[in-house]
Formats: C-alpha cells, structure tokens, sequence
C-alpha cells in the first residue's frame, strides 16, 4: 500500500487556486503594496545620501571602526554597480522581516501564554525551518505569478520561525519574581505582559529578529529564480553563464550587507553602543573641583 502525498497537495493547491482567488489577490496587493513603497525609497535614495545615513547609523550604534567599514565596503559596491540591485534586496528584506514580525511576535506572545498553544505550533514551525527552501518557491510562484510578491512571501514563511522561537523563549525566561510582583502590584493579564514580560525579553525577541534577517537575506537571493530581483539576479546570472566573476562580485555584495545588518541590528538588543557611549559616559562622569583635588 502507498501513499501518494503529491497527489494530494497538487490537489490542495488547485482547490486553492479556484476557491480563494480573491484572497490570494488581496494578499498580493497587500504585500506588493509594502514592498514597491519599500524599494521606491531606496532606489530613490541617492548613493552619497543613503551612503552617510548607514555610516552614521553604524558609528551610533556600533562604533567608529565599523562606521570605516561600511563607508568603504559601501564605496566597494557602488563601483562594482551593484548599489540600485542592493537596494532591490534590502528592500525585500526590510518587508520579509516587516510581516514575519508582525506574524511572528503574536504567535510567539500566545505560544508563551499556552502550553496548548506551544504544542501546536512548534512541530509547524520545525516544518518551516527543515523544508529546503526551494520548495517554498514552487507554491508562491503558483499562487501570485513570479516578482517581487512571491519573492517576499516565500521569504517570510522561510524566515518566520526564529522571531516566533525566541519570543516565546524570552518570555517563558523572564524571572518569576518579576512576574509576581507584577500580580503582587496588582498588574493585568495585559499589563503584565507590556510593562514586566516584553521589557525583559526584548534580548531575546531581538536575536529572533536578528536571525529571521539574517535568514530573510538568504532566502532572497534564492528568490531570484522567480524573479524576486536584486542582487540575487547577479549570482544567478553569474550559474546561468558560469561567469566566476559576476556571481563573486553578487556574493561579496551579499556578504556586505549581511555583516551591516548584522551588527546593527544585534546593537538594538543592547545598551546603547559605539563612540556616542564613551562621549556619554565621559559627560556623565563629575568633575573634580579645585577644592577636591586640593
């Protein structure tokens, strides 16, 4: 006796198509609608501009050895040509990261909240994250056609399970005497959660962050078999032609704006960093008067 399970899908995926076409449609408008403002203000961004806003954002919250880093590894880029591509990129990845968060948090917030819950969820999300990621490309491209829409949405499903994890990881650590005098003072369900359990656990929903941007840069570059764009298109024009030097050119591009949005993004989780906090440290420490010192 065997099981086809294709058959089956194929089946689902064709009741889906001729059932839900209206919202397949709302959810594609949707999410192009994020992602085209997106990538509309990036590509209009000129390069020096956008160039000094990431270095001032790495001196901020990194430091000045970092802020050098990306001016030049950013200067790198815009002369291989491949800033407007990198651009296309990130703007996929700031709207993947966008509606996993906006799904995952909640589902994270709730798998804290109920074991029930928890039981449920997690074998899905370990479905999300073993499936190989071509597969997820075969329903978007089905569902919304090929661009920037499945790109995202393919992105997302790939990239959610990490947000959804550690947030309710972060929650579930949060010291139990907190909690209780939190329902000692006299807290909600709702204030509880807000004022005592997020504060404590935003260490750790940041490094869930952190990760699905981490995974969502990856995924996007995959994305470009159906026409997702960005710097993937390079890396995949580069295997089409077996062209060694485009497709390393397209991965160094990645790999630079992996290490930016990495480090940036694990500063937010902490205490304010880089050269602004020896200039605070330093004018919040006293000054010795004459009569001290004397």
């Amino acid at each position: 006796m065997t099981f086809d399970i294709g058959d089956g899908v194929d089946s689902a995926v064709n009741y889906i198509l001729d059932n839900f076409a209206p919202l397949l449609d709302a959810i594609a408008l949707a999410i192009g609608t994020v992602t085209n403002g997106i990538q509309g203000v990036l590509l209009a961004t000129p390069f020096l501009l956008g160039l000094a806003l990431f270095v001032l954002l790495s001196l901020w919250r990194v430091g000045i050895g970092f802020a050098v880093f990306t001016g030049l590894s950013l200067w790198l880029v815009d002369h291989m040509s491949l800033w407007s591509a990198m651009m296309e990129t990130l703007s996929l990845v700031i709207a993947s990261t966008l509606v996993a968060m906006l799904i995952g948090l909640p589902l994270g917030i709730a798998m804290a909240r109920s074991n029930r819950v928890a039981a449920i969820v997690r074998p899905v999300l370990d479905l999300m994250q073993t499936m190989p990621a071509f597969v997820y490309l075969i329903p978007a491209a089905m569902f919304f056609g090929l661009g920037a829409v499945p790109g995202t949405i393919a992105t997302v499903i790939f990239s959610m399970p990490p947000v959804v994890r550690l947030t309710n990881l972060g929650i579930r650590q949060v010291h139990v005497e907190f909690v209780e005098a939190g329902n000692a003072f006299g807290c909600t369900a709702a204030q509880l959660l807000f004022k005592v359990q997020l504060p404590n656990a935003i260490p750790s929903i940041m490094a869930g962050v952190n990760q699905t941007i981490m995974l969502s840069l990856s995924m996007v570059v995959i994305a470009s078999m159906i026409g997702a764009g960005g710097i993937g298109n390079t890396v995949l024009t580069g295997i089409q032609r077996l062209d060694v030097g485009t497709g390393f050119e397209g991965g160094i591009a990645v790999v630079i704006l992996a290490v930016i949005l990495d480090r940036i993004t694990q500063s937010l989780g902490k205490e304010r960093a880089g050269i602004w906090r020896t200039l605070l440290r330093g004018a919040a420490q006293p000054q010795a008067t004459p009569a001290a010192a004397a």
